[in-house]
């Protein structure tokens, strides 16, 4: 099969020619059909996350047609069309795992970093980590959902029943969380790096009440914040943004320090608080209801071979939307 190869951070990945895998007893082997590229994958090949199981083959935003499962899968069969975010294996035996909490399993796995992901044309996944996709998605479309829809969501949930809702960093978890809080009767405030007016435009055009810079305060307070942006100093500029017992929710999986700030923006039981990977039952109620809505999402495809041209419209904010990477463009 064909795949990119990532050898060393720092470094554009390989395009090479390797072995297909085989699916073990539990897993199923995949066809891959669309691989979505992720802000995390950045952090990755940038070496912001350090410990990458090299040479490996990124991606975790991946929809594909199982081709083939190992003897003990129950779950899928052979033509079923199925999703595989970043969480990709856990041991289901450690503390967190027995209470529900399994995004924060002791030896969690996860895909396109600890094993090989989905830029490539074929890969394996553990069958208890991948989810049927919901139809009506293209293939392309329903990339995004994966890791944007599935941790953002996680994120969302975090700002329980908050009306007013700040959204830092109006990328695609964003786009996507603004349908679902207009869908729920939210009002949503975006802010986006300052002077992004075609970024503030996209936010009021989707339904925000509101959209101007980071470094701008809201017309009202806030119940919640999410941080979708890597910028640690944005925490001060939350806090300060939300009222009294909100809640400021940081959705990244790196985050540049957090400067000081002075307790009386923290006083009055406001929460700082964090996300880390997703559970299960976050991409079952959240695939189910997105049709529902019906959540939509802004991508750009390109061919597999073309991963580095992608990965560099990311760096340089030229991309709008999801950076999706197709095996075969003539399939869409």
């Amino acid at each position: 099969m064909f795949a990119m190869v990532l050898d060393a951070p720092g470094q554009p990945l390989r395009p090479t020619d390797l072995p297909a895998p085989t699916p073990a007893e539990d897993q199923v082997l995949l066809r891959i059909s669309a691989c979505g590229i992720c802000r995390t994958d950045l952090h990755i090949l940038d070496g912001d996350l350090d410990k990458p199981n090299l040479p490996l083959i990124p991606g975790h935003q991946i929809v594909g047609i199982v081709a083939a499962v190992g003897e003990r899968v129950t779950r899928f069969k052979a033509g079923d069309r199925v999703g595989v975010p970043w969480l990709g294996w856990t041991d289901g035996t450690c503390p967190y795992c027995r209470t529900g909490r399994e995004n924060l399993c002791d030896n969690a796995r996860f895909t396109g970093y600890d094993f090989n992901g989905g830029y490539a044309e074929q890969t394996v996944a553990d069958e208890r980590f991948c989810f049927p996709i919901p139809a009506g998605y293209p293939d392309d479309q329903a990339a995004p959902l994966l890791c944007a829809g599935l941790i953002g969501y996680r994120a969302y949930t975090m700002a329980g029943d908050a009306k007013r809702l700040g959204l830092y960093g109006f990328g695609n978890a964003a786009h996507i969380l603004t349908q679902v809080a207009r869908h729920q009767g939210r009002e949503v405030f975006a802010f986006t790096r300052p002077g992004d007016t075609e970024g503030q435009q996209s936010a009021r055009a989707l339904g925000a009440v509101w959209a101007g810079g980071s470094d701008s305060a809201p017309p009202d307070k806030l119940d919640a914040a999410i941080l979708f942006a890597a910028a640690g100093e944005l925490v001060p500029a939350a806090l300060r943004a939300v009222d009294k017992g909100g809640s400021v929710i940081c959705a990244e999986i790196h985050m540049s320090d957090i400067p000081s700030f002075p307790y009386d923006i923290l006083w009055e039981e406001r929460i700082v608080r964090s996300v880390a990977n997703l559970t299960r039952h976050d991409g079952e109620e959240f695939l189910a209801l997105a049709p529902t809505i019906p959540v939509r999402t802004e991508v750009q495809t390109f061919p597999l071979r073309d991963a580095n041209t992608a990965i560099a419209a990311m760096r340089d904010g030229t991309l709008r939307g999801t950076a999706v990477l197709v095996p075969n463009m003539d399939a869409l």
